[in-house]
């Protein structure tokens, strides 16, 4: 059962569909004093994008062939293989980030919505940027079709 202390952090979340709307966020919601970590950067097309509107920026990937590629193609950024899903991993690098971009390509259906969530409030909880920015289009639907109810005031 949920308590008052659940769900409370204060990181925006931003779903896209697709890598266009993915990499068009970057320009809203990356600013030149931002460190960003990119989960899932494949060969660093995008990790370049946010390096140059941020601070900082470090590219991750599950796969050690993809952070390869990438170090050859964009030698003067940051890229480290790493495992989304192990947080101590994430935790063990040692630096602060205020903005996450998520491209996983295994969560963007349906089937994987609840893997999103988990990650979401797992890296929201732990690390605690101010906004997490992730590609998953059956999140943006699930986000397009809430509202949160409120109670109306006593009368």
């Amino acid at each position: 059962m949920a308590n008052d202390k659940q769900f409370k952090t204060k990181t925006m979340f931003v779903a896209t569909r697709g890598v266009k709307e993915y990499r068009a966020s970057i320009a809203q919601w990356v600013d030149p004093d931002d460190t960003v970590l990119e989960i899932g950067c494949e060969f660093g097309t995008t990790t370049r994008e946010l390096a140059a509107r941020a601070r900082q920026v470090l590219g991750t990937d599950i796969s050690p062939e993809c952070i390869e590629r990438a170090r050859q193609m964009h030698p003067e950024l940051h890229f480290q293989t790493l495992d989304a899903f192990d947080i101590r991993s994430v935790m063990d690098i040692g630096t602060s980030f205020s903005k996450i971009y998520i491209d996983i390509s295994g969560i963007s259906g349906y089937r994987s919505l609840l893997d999103v969530l988990a990650l979401l409030n797992m890296y929201a909880s732990v690390l605690a940027p101010e906004a997490i920015v992730v590609k998953s289009g059956a999140l943006k639907h699930l986000a397009e079709h809430c509202v949160a109810w409120k109670a109306p005031a006593p009368a």
